[in-house]
């Protein structure tokens, strides 16, 4: 993709963004009253039990109980995360349809599909980054290594015979253990699932050697001995894993990659439902509970206005453009 198409639809982000505040200037119509006025539906585009989970089976209830209303969630999985993401994009924004995903469908597909269902930067209007956790690069207890250098030096005497697993081609999960792959010159076979959750799966039941996934997913499989921990991909160590090292640590200087989930609604959503959404959001983000998933995932707070959260998907999308076409795999 051309550097000049990247950066238009980069500023497409922004003037997504921008709406609240032309709301306020009067550019917009009349907002929407008494919303919510009946159930609303938030579409998860993974399987059932994956990482988006996490922040999204909470963050409803609180919503539901807040606003007195009923938040459904809805798994929609599926064409690494663009089946449910369209749907979203579709959708009447009335506030009646959310959506609350990882990363690829927003910053990673549009790179590796040619015919994309919509476009997320003109079809989606961020609300706020709810986790942004570290990665974990994992492997079956049965794999002889307990650190990233034994790892690398087993991967290469397998001589491309080596498996390892993600939660689905485009993801970011994907996407990191291509660039540790691209980091250490690997030879190894990627094999893609659907979400986290059948992916670790098999990691335990040996049928993978390895898996990159993030802390919010491979955390009780690592302290119930299931799974061998290796390398954190983070900055810093994450506090569930203290004993564990950074990619960095281990030799490779620079290395950084983080998983991120976010709560969206379709574009052009009325500047009171919207201002009113992330208000409650961040409200629940302040709560005990959520501040016990932050715990229990290692993940940092985040909780952003919608025109930050939209720079910052500026900034990942820009990141990943230098990865995902040198990959030369097309999805469709």
């Amino acid at each position: 993709m051309a550097i000049s198409t990247i950066s238009a639809r980069l500023r497409q982000w922004s003037a997504c963004a921008a709406i609240l505040g032309a709301a306020a200037m009067g550019a917009l119509p009349a907002p929407a009253q008494a919303w919510p006025d009946k159930p609303v539906t938030v579409i998860v585009p993974w399987p059932a039990g994956g990482p988006s989970d996490i922040a999204a089976r909470p963050l409803s209830k609180y919503l539901s109980e807040t606003l007195n209303q009923a938040f459904v969630i809805d798994n929609r999985a599926g064409a690494s995360g663009n089946i449910g993401t369209g749907m979203v994009a579709r959708a009447k924004p009335d506030g009646n349809t959310l959506l609350i995903t990882a990363s690829g469908p927003l910053v990673i597909n549009q790179y590796l599909f040619k015919n994309m269902p919509f476009d997320a930067r003109k079809d989606l209007m961020p609300i706020t980054n709810l986790l942004r956790v570290p990665q974990v690069i994992v492997v079956n207890p049965s794999v002889p290594v307990n650190n990233l250098k034994e790892l690398v030096d087993y991967i290469h005497d397998q001589k491309g015979n080596f498996s390892w697993a993600s939660a689905g081609n485009g993801t970011t999960q994907h996407m990191t253990g291509e660039l540790f792959k691209r980091t250490a010159d690997l030879r190894m076979v990627h094999i893609p699932y659907k979400g986290s959750a059948p992916a670790i799966t098999d990691l335990v039941g040996g049928h993978v050697a390895m898996l990159v996934d993030s802390t919010i997913a491979v955390v009780p499989m690592i302290k119930s001995g299931k799974a061998k921990a290796i390398a954190v991909t983070g900055k810093h160590r994450s506090p569930q894993l203290p004993d564990v090292p950074t990619v960095d640590e281990s030799g490779y200087k620079g290395f950084e990659s983080y998983a991120w989930y976010g709560l969206f609604a379709p574009a052009n959503l009325p500047s009171d439902i919207a201002e009113k959404l992330n208000k409650t959001t961040l409200d629940f983000m302040k709560t005990p509970d959520f501040k016990r998933i932050m715990e229990e995932t290692g993940s940092e707070f985040v909780g952003t206005d919608p025109a930050t959260f939209a720079s910052f998907i500026d900034e990942e999308s820009s990141r990943w453009s230098k990865l995902a076409p040198s990959l030369n795999l097309t999805l469709d």
